[in-house]
């Protein structure tokens, strides 16, 4: 029954902290599932289409403030095409760190996806071990009762021996000795028997 009992506890605890780490597995599941669709969505507006440049002045005839203007216009033509060149850098670091985001996701949600599975089978061969000891108590539980009675029972028994063995004893003797005197008087009696028988017979003889 203790054994039982233990290991009942046992199993409840093992349960116990299944059910933890499983709930844990799972919100942890959800928060990364979210966090994906987070950086996908960013991503799809990065990659939305730009809008388009304004267009260009109409065209006039060149003098020397024209002149300053197109060197202006070079000027941020110049400036525009570093920062593309920048911005296509940046691009370039950030499409490799969304990947390498991606990949790590996916890497953490299959073995997360794993560990849930094993935490999960193991939880349900604990509910099955604690369904036979539960089994094994009720049993146990019946044989003890049983056991208990055939306790009870022998112990009335072996007190009424107790208190009656003097009375027992006495009365068995007492049987004894009657048995004793009885034979005493029956071998007494067969000898008489014979010498009488013994008498008859020679006065017969005479």
């Amino acid at each position: 029954m203790s054994d039982a009992e233990a290991a009942m506890e046992h199993a409840k605890e093992g349960i116990a902290t299944l059910d933890e780490e499983i709930q844990s597995l799972q919100e942890g599941l959800v928060s990364l599932d979210k966090s994906v669709a987070q950086v996908n969505s960013h991503t799809r507006r990065k990659d939305l289409p730009q809008p388009p440049p304004e267009s260009a002045q109409p065209y006039s005839k060149k003098t020397e403030e024209s002149a300053g203007a197109i060197k202006m216009i070079d000027l941020c033509i110049n400036d525009l095409d570093k920062e593309m060149v920048a911005a296509e850098a940046n691009e370039k670091d950030s499409q490799a760190a969304y990947e390498t985001t991606i990949a790590d996701s996916t890497q953490k949600r299959l073995l997360d996806s794993k560990t849930l599975a094993d935490k999960e089978s193991a939880k349900a061969d604990n509910e099955d071990q604690l369904q036979i000891h539960k089994d094994n108590q009720h049993s146990h539980s019946k044989e003890l009762s049983s056991t208990t009675y055939f306790i009870h029972s022998l112990h009335q028994e072996c007190d009424f021996l107790i208190k009656y063995f003097d009375v027992r004893k006495e009365s068995r003797q007492s049987e004894i000795d009657a048995l004793q005197k009885a034979k005493a008087v029956l071998s007494g009696a067969d000898f008489a028997f014979v010498q009488t028988s013994v008498r008859r017979f020679r006065q017969r003889k005479l």
